[in-house]
């Protein structure tokens, strides 16, 4: 029995090495354009905003969004961890967290609430994930944009924010999905031309650029399945917001 268990434990051990190597991979693999020249230097009393669809909103309490660092209203997945972690790490600054994200939206939606849901808040840094939706309902019949839609909104949406914005960070997150749950051929290869389209629009607008997608990919080699990371592909475990809190975190630099 104790063998069993030492066996298991290298292999955990390995397992985890082989997903960290992975992450650590996909980051210096970004593209010197897409990199921050320097760790990026959070300053007191910094608004940090999390914005995008479902997989940001993960739940959150709108009720209370209007509180920074308020528990309920950063949801249950990566915003959280990420909050979480900063506010720890920088108890001194004052930092004020938001999470934006909406179940559901796609760049049209982000658009129409911009002002309300970011320039409003002023915020330091904005972190962007949104490109699933606009896939995903077309398929299901419910949206008709193209991979042109998505790109030019997307990229006027930047030029608004900085022009409104212009000392702010700002941080686009890389579309993904895992083949497994909805996720399926019919995805494909659309999927992979809106990545393209969202890492176009972020070298375009100067922004920093998270490997979510990359990410993943390493850490399913490494030896886990898909449905790990995302039960239906698109919405990720505790394990998968867990990762894409890590990522952004090395990404970012704080």
């Amino acid at each position: 029995m104790e063998h069993h268990k030492d066996s298991l434990s290298r292999r955990q051990l390995l397992e985890h090495a082989a997903i960290a190597a992975g992450v650590t991979a996909a980051i210096a693999a970004i593209p010197k354009p897409l990199r921050a020249a320097e760790a990026l230097k959070l300053k007191k009393d910094d608004v940090i905003l999390l914005q995008g669809d479902s997989i940001t909103d993960a739940g959150r309490d709108r009720r209370a969004e209007g509180n920074p660092n308020h528990p309920r209203a950063l949801g249950t997945g990566y915003p959280f961890s990420i909050a979480s972690e900063l506010l720890r790490d920088h108890s001194k600054l004052g930092l004020d967290i938001y999470n934006r994200g909406i179940s559901g939206n796609k760049v049209p939606d982000l658009e129409k609430r911009w002002d309300k849901d970011c320039t409003d808040l002023k915020p330091s840094v904005v972190s962007i994930l949104i490109g699933v939706n606009d896939i995903w309902h077309k398929l299901a019949g419910r949206y008709d944009g193209t991979v042109e839609v998505y790109e030019k909104g997307f990229a006027a949406l930047l030029e608004r924010t900085r022009k409104a914005l212009p000392e702010t960070t700002i941080v686009i997150c890389e579309p993904f999905v895992l083949r497994c749950g909805a996720v399926n051929d019919s995805w494909f290869p659309e999927f992979g031309e809106r990545r393209t389209a969202a890492k176009r629009v972020a070298e375009s607008a100067k922004t920093l650029w998270v490997p979510f997608q990359t990410m993943f990919d390493e850490a399913v080699a490494a030896g886990t399945q898909p449905a790990y990371w995302a039960g239906d592909g698109v919405h990720p475990s505790l394990a998968g917001h867990s990762l894409m809190a890590q990522a952004w975190r090395k990404v970012v630099g704080v």
